[in-house]
């Protein structure tokens, strides 16, 4: 799989993020274009579910700012702060390209993702 980007905008902004080479981004990938109500948690990230699950991989505790995430296996989550989770962790899917400080606001959020064309 070549490097692939995918756009998230909202009311609030847009990004673009790289997504890491994984069969769990692969089949994230088979989803878009995507809507998601995503709501705050812990004002560190903003949650959504997606409308199926993704394979399980390889988690890790730790993520920065700008980190893309699978906690479970249908709650995709962007990291807007730097932090850690507990155990089992969280898949990374990829990486916002730049600052995603712009979800760093409480209350829910509406959110769409596409591949960047």
């Amino acid at each position: 799989m070549a490097q692939e980007k995918i756009e998230i905008s909202s009311t609030w902004g847009k990004l673009t993020a790289e997504l890491v080479d994984s069969d769990v981004t692969r089949a994230s990938l088979g989803m878009l274009p995507l809507t998601l109500e995503m709501t705050d948690h812990l004002r560190q990230e903003k949650t959504g579910n997606l409308p199926a699950s993704l394979p399980q991989a390889e988690r890790q505790l730790g993520f920065t700012n700008g980190t893309l995430g699978l906690w479970g296996s249908t709650d995709f989550v962007i990291y807007y702060r730097e932090g850690s989770v507990p155990r089992p962790g969280i898949i990374i899917l990829g990486r916002v390209d730049g600052d995603a400080s712009i979800f760093d606001r409480p209350g829910p959020v509406t959110v769409q993702i596409d591949r960047v064309k």
